[in-house]
């Protein structure tokens, strides 16, 4: 396991943007990266959490990457319930309706997201195939690119 990937399992670590956005500051953070306010799935509770923008084909269309695969607590939240908040630069609480790509489309964005953003992707490659490709091995799969969860933001407001 290399240094990205323990830095991802450290909660405090992971969690630490959150304040920014919560003292009005997520701005500083800017367009890369982007506050998800979604529902617990079985507590409804508010729930939050900061992602990397991996791509944005449109003002209102953000892409994320669910790295840490599909046991991620906010990507089964935002499965159960996709409608969410969002906030990224100076955009604050904008609605939006999460979708998941299929496992096709989102083999081709991460092909495509790893040779336009090659440094990004160096460090993050070995954090996200650590879980994706046993799993792949335990679905069938021989592209482990095809299990790892792409979802689509479609900002309403």
């Amino acid at each position: 396991m290399d240094l990205v990937s323990r830095l991802l399992r450290v909660r405090w670590f992971v969690r630490a943007p959150i304040g920014f956005y919560r003292a009005g500051l997520g701005a500083l953070l800017g367009e890369r990266m982007v506050l998800v306010q979604h529902r617990g799935r079985t507590s409804g509770q508010l729930r939050q959490v900061v992602l990397e923008v991996s791509g944005r084909p449109a003002p209102d269309h953000l892409v994320v990457v669910s790295g840490l695969g599909p046991r991620s607590q906010w990507y089964r939240n935002v499965l159960a319930e996709p409608r969410v908040l969002v906030s990224t630069g100076r955009r604050r609480d904008v609605r939006a309706i999460a979708t998941v790509r299929s496992p096709d489309d989102a083999a081709a964005f991460l092909t495509t997201y790893a040779r336009e953003h090659a440094s990004s992707w160096e460090m993050l490659r070995s954090a996200v195939e650590e879980w994706a490709a046993p799993l792949a091995a335990e679905h069938g799969e021989d592209d482990w690119l095809r299990v790892v969860p792409v979802l689509d933001l479609r900002l309403l407001d």
